[in-house]
């Protein structure tokens, strides 16, 4: 149980760092509000390297971490409403077709920015919100394109050691 915890610990420390990081970089000049997802890399590797629900509950810490640390709480409830339709739909998508980790992570990409879209315009009251929705399907396909492959590279490298940790535990 311990080594476990470490592994989804580490993981979570992983998302976090990519989190502030991805703070640094000043990316919205083009759209605001856009980012590139560098914290996304780590659910989708969690996806494709543990269990469905411990990938959920590393995203999960993940969004509530980062939320109380560099964010407030609109912002985090924006992140939680993204990050949960998205990793439904990467566990859809994965489970129902031959996607590969890209075409997984881009349906992430595009969802996340969705489920976020989609929030504001229940919370504003305005469908008007939804003609931004078109430039968040181009930065949701690049960024998850450039997540999707980097997590392709990664997962085969970590994949023998994160499921490990998981069957040493059933």
């Amino acid at each position: 149980m311990s080594k476990r915890v470490a592994a989804y610990g580490m993981l979570v420390a992983l998302a976090f760092l990519l989190s502030y990081v991805e703070t640094l970089i000043p990316f919205s000049f083009v759209v605001p509000g856009i980012k590139l997802g560098l914290a996304n890399l780590v659910t989708v590797i969690a996806l494709y390297c543990l269990e469905e629900k411990s990938a959920l509950a590393v995203s999960m810490v993940r969004i509530f971490l980062v939320g109380f640390t560099f964010t407030n709480l609109s912002i985090m409830v924006y992140s939680l409403a993204g990050g949960l339709l998205s990793y439904i739909c990467m566990v859809i998508a994965r489970r129902v077709s031959r996607l590969s980790v890209v075409g997984v992570s881009v349906i992430g990409g595009v969802t996340h920015n969705l489920g976020q879209i989609l929030l504001a315009v229940v919370i504003v009251k305005n469908s008007a919100l939804l003609y931004y929705f078109p430039f968040l399907l181009g930065a949701g396909t690049v960024a998850g394109l450039m997540i999707g492959l980097l997590a392709g590279f990664v997962t085969v490298r970590v994949k023998p050691y994160l499921s490990l940790y998981e069957r040493q535990e059933r």
